[in-house]
C-alpha cells in the first residue's frame, strides 16, 4: 500500500473534532499550557485534601498557636518571610497564617467565580448572539443596540460600583455581608457585563452561516428554527466560541481579583488572590516574599491560559498565523 494510500486510509471517518485533537496534540505549547491549566485546576479542586495532607488550616492563625512566629511589628521572625521545613511558602503578614494554604484556596475561589462567570456568560451569548444573527430584523436590531449599551459601559469603573449595589439587593446594608452573598454578587455583576464582546463574535458567525447552502436546505426541508439553530448554526460556530470562552476565563480571573483588591469583591477572611495581593501592596516594603508566590502563580496561570486559547485557534483553523 502507497504512501498517499494510507494517509487517506486514516483520514477516513474522522470528525472535524478528531482532526482538531490530532492537530492541538501536536502543538507541545498548547499541550504544556493545557498542563499547567489542568494542573491548577486540579490544586483549586483539592484544595482540601491538599491542606489535610500539608496539616495546615486556612483559617487559623498559627501567630496565636505558637508564639514566636511573628515579631512585634506583626512580620515573621524567620527570614524569607517566614519559610522553613513547616511552612514552605512562608506566612502572612499580622495575621500569621500559612501562605500555601491561603494561596491553594485563593486558586479555588477565584477559579470557581471565573469558570461560573464564563460558562453564564457564554450561555447568554450563544442564546442572544445566535438569535439575533438567525432571525435578523428587529431582534437582530433590538439586541445589538442592547449590546451596545452595555459595552459602552466602562466596564471596571461599574463593575466597583455595582458590586456593593447588588449584594445589598441580598442582605441588609446595615449588616455584615455573607461570603456567599459577596461571591453571587461578583459572578452577577461580571455575568452581566462580560458576555457582549462573544455574542457579537457569534451574531457575527451566524449571519454568515445563515445564507449558507445546508442552512438553506434546512429550511426547504421543513425544519423548525429551534432545529437549524442546534443542528446547523451551533455546531458551526463552536470554534469562536471555544476560542474566546478560553480568552475569557483568565480575564475574569484578573478582574475578579483586582474587585478584591479594590477592597470591594472577597474580604476577611475568605482566602483570595486578589486579597493576597492587597496584603502584599501593603507589606512589600517590610516582606517582599509575601507577594512573589501569588504574583508568580497568576501570572503563570495567564500566560498558559492565554497560550492555550492560541493553541485551540491554531487547532480549529490550521491557515491562521498565530
Amino acid at each position: 500500500m502507497s504512501s498517499d494510500t494510507q494517509v487517506a486510509a486514516e483520514l477516513v471517518g474522522r470528525s472535524p473534532g478528531q482532526l482538531m485533537w490530532r492537530r492541538f496534540r501536536r502543538d507541545r505549547v498548547g499541550v504544556v499550557s493545557g498542563c499547567v491549566v489542568l494542573f491548577f485546576f486540579a490544586v483549586g479542586l483539592l484544595a482540601p485534601v491538599i491542606s489535610w495532607l500539608y496539616g495546615k488550616d486556612p483559617q487559623t492563625r498559627y501567630g496565636q498557636i505558637e508564639p514566636g512566629l511573628l515579631n512585634e511589628f506583626g512580620y515573621p521572625v524567620k527570614p524569607n518571610g517566614g519559610i522553613d521545613g513547616e511552612f514552605w511558602f512562608g506566612l502572612e503578614p499580622f495575621m500569621g497564617r500559612d501562605v500555601l494554604t491561603q494561596l491553594v484556596y485563593g486558586i479555588r475561589t477565584s477559579l470557581f467565580i471565573a469558570l461560573a462567570v464564563t460558562v453564564l456568560a457564554t450561555l447568554t451569548a450563544i442564546v442572544l448572539g445566535i438569535t439575533a444573527g438567525y432571525l435578523g430584523g428587529k431582534a437582530d436590531f433590538l439586541i445589538s443596540r442592547f449590546i451596545d449599551l452595555l459595552m459602552a459601559f466602562p466596564n471596571q469603573l461599574f463593575f466597583v460600583a455595582f458590586l456593593p449595589i447588588v449584594a445589598t439587593l441580598f442582605v441588609d446594608p446595615r449588616e455584615e455581608t455573607p461570603t456567599y452573598v459577596r461571591v453571587v454578587s461578583i459572578i452577577v455583576v461580571l455575568w452581566v457585563l462580560g458576555w457582549m464582546t462573544l455574542g457579537r463574535i457569534l451574531r457575527g458567525a451566524t449571519l454568515a452561516l445563515r445564507e449558507r447552502e445546508f442552512v438553506e436546505a434546512a429550511k426547504v426541508s421543513g425544519a423548525s428554527p429551534w432545529r437549524i439553530i442546534r443542528k446547523e448554526l451551533l455546531p458551526n460556530v463552536v470554534s469562536p466560541m471555544l476560542v474566546q470562552a478560553t480568552y475569557m476565563l483568565p480575564n475574569f480571573v484578573t478582574t475578579a481579583a483586582a474587585l478584591s483588591f479594590l477592597g470591594v469583591g472577597l474580604v476577611e477572611p475568605t482566602p483570595d488572590w486578589g486579597r493576597m495581593f492587597a496584603i502584599g501592596a501593603e507589606v512589600y516594603r517590610a516582606d517582599l516574599t509575601y507577594m512573589f508566590f501569588p504574583g508568580v502563580a497568576m501570572v503563570v496561570f495567564v500566560v498558559a491560559f492565554n497560550l492555550l486559547g492560541d493553541s485551540v485557534r491554531d487547532a480549529f483553523d490550521p491557515k491562521t498565523n498565530r
